[in-house]
């Protein structure tokens, strides 16, 4: 025969931590006199097991909670269960560093319908992109990104459920980082809108514009502001930065007294900043197109204008190849409202052998184009399909609903065109 040792037995006893180890479950035989033979020994076990069974009305989430002190073996010769805090073992301010376990709320989906979505966009608060992410998802949680592929990286890791980056300037051009990671991401483009940009000339307060040597800003901001520059007779250095409201942020933190920056009226009131000038942009009526980018395409409709983004390349020499494609949308009476072109990636050069006049070098492009029309139009489906003969890559980067939003400078709070009428489909 075998006899227990009374009192806690280390070797018996078993730890269940909760999910942040608030507590630790020891147990073990207490007041057992003696173990007969097999039959006795199941006896044991079924006593323990009905002791931890009666826990079960203390436990959260499957995991055993802090319960009362169990009845001292004088009170019960039975098995019992001798439940230690957690403090007894660990001090309380090393448990509140241990690492916590992963949820599944940590890896959820997209919120539903009516829950708030997270945003990503690039830049600090205050840029011109938080405030297009406002008007795209009106009540969004925005998260700033550093760095226009952190963004795209947010979505496709479950940390933000939609980016809004900008992809065009009616002054500056295309923005061709942002065309480059479309091709290189899995994202859709699910709705795009129009933001009208009003720059501010901004510097700390009390300074004065005769005293300014440099000013910062985002490159695409000052090329929308040169002449205007030029003609308030500043000669400054242009100092590109990585964004509009970060340059005022710099500015701000280090205490720049000779240098000035160019962002939104809400960058100068978010960093403490004065408006030296107000409306520096070239031309009023300066708008940067945005496009929202999710990790799952909307169902294409025919009920309201859509718009569809594609890129394609083609590996045979000429521009005819070229034409066709743009052919297969002209013979349908499809009107193009972007083509852009880029250098291919992989395949930069394109070697071709002439008797004549010996080896030519040309460059391999991919082609963006935008149009107007929906992918659920049979016109459409007929021309992707006539343009795939054509290509050797063809991709859709999404079909959208157009921003039809008036384009004054003073609404920015109306929301455009998004997904953000149905639920999420991410």
């Amino acid at each position: 025969m075998i006899k227990a040792p009374v009192g806690q037995n280390p070797r018996l006893a078993c730890h269940a931590p909760g999910r942040s180890s608030s507590s630790v479950v020891r147990c073990s035989l207490q007041g057992a006199a003696v173990v007969g033979g097999r039959a006795d020994w199941q006896s044991s076990c079924a006593v323990l097991s009905s002791k931890v069974a009666a826990l079960g009305a203390h436990s959260i989430n499957g995991h055993v909670a802090p319960a009362q002190p169990a009845p001292s073996p004088t009170q019960n010769g039975g098995a019992v269960l001798d439940l230690v805090p957690v403090s007894s073992i660990i001090d309380a301010g090393d448990a509140k560093n241990l690492p916590q376990p992963l949820r599944i709320s940590d890896l959820s989906p997209a919120p539903m319908h009516g829950s708030q979505l997270r945003v990503a966009y690039q830049g600090v608060p205050g840029a011109y992109s938080e405030k297009a992410a406002g008007k795209a998802y009106p009540g969004c949680d925005a998260i700033p990104c550093d760095q226009f592929e952190v963004a795209f990286q947010a979505v496709e890791l479950w940390i933000a459920d939609r980016a809004v980056l900008p992809v065009e300037n009616s002054l500056g051009g295309s923005i061709h980082r942002n065309y480059d990671l479309l091709l290189r991401h899995r994202l859709h483009i699910v709705g795009e809108v129009q933001l009208p940009v009003h720059h501010c000339l901004m510097a700390l307060p009390g300074v004065r514009k005769e005293c300014l040597t440099r000013v910062m800003s985002h490159p695409q901001a000052l090329a929308q502001c040169e002449h205007t520059l030029t003609a308030m007779g500043l000669n400054v250095v242009r100092e590109a930065f990585d964004d509009t409201a970060g340059a005022a942020e710099y500015v701000a933190a280090n205490g720049l007294r000779d240098t000035a920056a160019i962002a939104s009226s809400r960058a100068a009131e978010l960093y403490g900043m004065e408006v030296l000038a107000d409306g520096i942009q070239d031309d009023s009526g300066n708008v940067t197109r945005f496009v929202m980018l999710a990790r799952e395409p909307i169902v294409p409709r025919t009920d309201r204008p859509f718009k569809t983004s594609i890129v394609f390349a083609h590996d045979r020499e000429g521009t005819s190849v070229l034409f066709k494609v743009l052919s297969a949308f002209a013979f349908r009476d499809i009107s193009l409202t972007k083509i852009e072109s880029r250098p291919h990636r992989h395949r930069p050069i394109r070697l071709v052998d002439d008797a004549n006049v010996g080896t030519a070098k040309h460059f391999e492009y991919m082609f963006y184009v935008d149009f107007q029309a929906s992918l659920a139009e049979p016109r459409a489906q007929n021309a992707l399909a006539e343009v795939q003969e054509y290509t050797s890559f063809l991709r859709v980067l999404g079909s959208y609903p157009m921003d039809m939003t008036p384009m004054t400078a003073g609404s920015s709070s109306t929301i455009s065109s998004s997904d953000s009428s149905s639920p999420p489909s991410s």
